[in-house]
């Protein structure tokens, strides 16, 4: 068990990297998702709006990946125990999911101008929310290349439909 918990907190890592570059094109995916909802044209300006995007896009990312590995050394440590050691990969799954939804459910949260404070408090909110599009996003890579190419656009577009409809309800 402590072998596949490190197996996912390595294939972890690497995901980041890989929301970190891509954060302009999630940001405005998110952004024309709405848009296509609601009938209403945002403004994209490309130079102000990609360096704030990929700002806000590396903080929430290294925080992110900072706390999910606080969380995966403590849930490593556990798996080293006898029969706890046995569900761990499972809990070690569902935070990696969640911090993945995270990610993409705030380029919806910095469009609606929640600071990344109320971000996080919001999703913190949601988390059933986050952890089932982290894991709509996490299952997509198991699709060799095709998924690797398309779970990053579902994940967003789906994470800006949720949140679309949530707010609708409140």
């Amino acid at each position: 068990m402590f072998h596949l918990v490190l197996v996912f907190f390595y294939f972890s890592l690497f995901k980041y990297i890989f929301l970190i570059i891509g954060s302009p094109l999630f940001a405005y995916l998110s952004e024309q998702t709405e848009a296509l909802i609601n009938g209403k044209e945002y403004n994209f300006n490309f130079d102000r709006q990609l360096v704030a995007d990929m700002t806000r896009g590396i903080r929430v990312a290294l925080r992110n990946s900072l706390w999910q590995t606080v969380y995966t050394v403590s849930i490593l440590l556990l798996s080293l125990l006898p029969v706890v050691g046995w569900v761990t990969p499972v809990i070690s799954l569902f935070v990696e999911c969640y911090y993945y939804g995270f990610s993409m459910l705030d380029y919806s949260c910095e469009r609606h101008k929640l600071s990344p404070s109320q971000s996080i408090a919001f999703i913190g909110n949601h988390k059933g929310l986050a952890i089932g599009n982290g894991l709509v996003f996490y299952g997509m890579h198991c699709l060799p290349f095709v998924g690797w190419v398309l779970a990053p656009a579902y994940a967003v577009v789906a994470a800006t439909i949720s949140l679309y409809y949530q707010e609708k309800e409140v």
